[in-house]
């Protein structure tokens, strides 16, 4: 199913699909009537889950699978006028504090108008601002303090899209941020470093996994710097990145049994990847696409020799992007997912992640199944989804709850519009 091949003196596991799916699933609707929802995060020890919707608030689910309806917090005041036909700013991420029972805390991840006050330079050509605030829940477990809130991260973003922004508490109670090379195409333009993209540029932000913490701050800052960042007192690196290289990290996890993290991380116009994100390595965006050598003047040719690759760490999963390699291609935009940790003995340990759509124009979301081989290396099926009237919608994330069952989030619109949209329970067919 694999073989080490390599190019530009980059070595990967090229990788053989299925030609037919293996794994039947079913998608059982968990809760319907929400927005965009874009993760769902349910507090260690607590019955109830979490979901965020892209325009801007947070739904609570309680322990019977009931949506309530009256919002957790609504933040759309602070959000910028999103586009209906597609948008990705707004609401983009959750994660609760690991002492969560005892101290409240939740931080969101979202965008918020440039204050071009701040920089003139921004007012006519940048975009927005990605924000991570800290908040607190009030006397009503149910109902957020919005008195209470500390801004921890800005980020100003040249462009509309690219924004990652996953957030989540690692196994060491540190806070993990994902981010976008800054959006547009090709990590080039307006915002972006002309010689090598954001990706590689470590004086930036963005193209990259930041780790803060968020107990000690220090040097000013809202957060503290922990051991064991890229950075390691390299004056020329900032300080918050440990993983470097991403072009748009969409949706990422931590492996509840051995703390791995997986990264999708959407690619440009012919492949897309998932990472296994470890400290201090580098993914390769924009000197690779996926495992291939990536030219930004010339996009869909991929230049047999691209120099030295030998401190790039290869993507575990590729595969074609039906953009520009229609040929077996899977989706066009990769969303990360969860190691599968539920009651199904068969699944327990395979990544079930998937793909938005493998069409802009027409609805068809993609479920996928990962499993690690003995050697490491790993493999992907497409599932077959069993009992479906018509195309999966567009799959926007994945979620897990603290049994380790997963959930597929997903949208009938390619806009964060109406509140039309369902969470899916991912079970066997069989």
């Amino acid at each position: 199913m694999l073989r080490t091949i390599a190019i530009g003196g980059f070595a990967i596991a090229a990788m053989s699909l299925p030609a037919h799916a293996q794994v039947k699933v079913k998608l059982e609707p968990y809760v319907t009537g929400v927005n965009a929802p874009l993760a769902m995060v349910q507090p260690a020890g607590d019955d109830r889950k979490f979901v965020i919707e892209q325009f801007g608030r947070v739904r609570v689910i309680d322990k019977d699978g009931k949506l309530e309806a009256e919002p957790f917090i609504d933040i759309r005041n602070k959000l910028p006028t999103l586009w209906s036909d597609f948008d990705e700013r707004g609401l983009l991420g959750m994660a609760f504090h690991p002492d969560f029972a005892n101290n409240g805390k939740f931080y969101l991840a979202y965008s918020t108008p440039i204050n071009f006050q701040l920089d003139l330079a921004k007012e006519f050509w940048w975009d927005h601002t990605n924000v991570v605030a800290e908040y607190q829940v009030s006397g009503d477990a149910n109902v957020a303090d919005t008195s209470q809130t500390r801004i921890i991260t800005t980020i100003d973003w040249p462009q509309f899209n690219h924004n990652g922004h996953w957030i989540g508490f690692g196994p060491d109670g540190m806070l993990y941020i994902s981010t976008g090379d800054g959006g547009y195409a090709n990590d080039w333009g307006i915002g972006h470093n002309v010689t090598e993209g954001n990706g590689q540029d470590n004086t930036q932000l963005q193209g990259k996994i930041l780790r803060i913490d968020v107990n000690n701050p220090s040097d000013g800052k809202p957060y503290g710097i922990p051991d064991g960042n890229l950075a390691a007192g390299n004056p020329d690196i900032a300080p918050e990145i440990w993983a470097t290289g991403f072009r748009n990290p969409w949706r990422c996890s931590f492996d509840m049994e051995d703390g791995r993290l997986f990264c999708g991380d959407v690619q440009q116009n012919s492949y897309e990847e998932v990472d296994i994100v470890e400290a201090g390595k580098n993914y390769g965006w924009r000197k690779m696409e996926a495992d291939k050598c990536f030219d930004y003047v010339k996009p869909n040719d991929h230049p047999a020799e691209c120099g030295d690759t030998s401190g790039f760490t290869p993507p575990v999963i590729v595969y074609n992007n039906c953009t520009a390699k229609p040929d077996g291609c899977k989706g066009i935009s990769v969303t990360g997912g969860y190691v599968y940790r539920g009651s199904h003995d068969a699944w327990k340990g395979k990544y079930i992640f998937g793909d938005w759509s493998k069409s802009f124009a027409e609805m068809d979301g993609q479920i996928f199944v990962a499993t690690e081989g003995s050697d490491g290396n790993w493999t992907m099926e497409v599932a077959e989804v069993v009992g479906m009237d018509g195309n999966i919608p567009y799959i926007l994330a994945f979620a897990q709850d603290s049994a380790g069952e997963v959930y597929a989030l997903t949208s009938i619109t390619t806009g964060p519009v109406g509140s039309l949209d369902t969470i899916y329970k991912i079970v066997p067919a069989e």
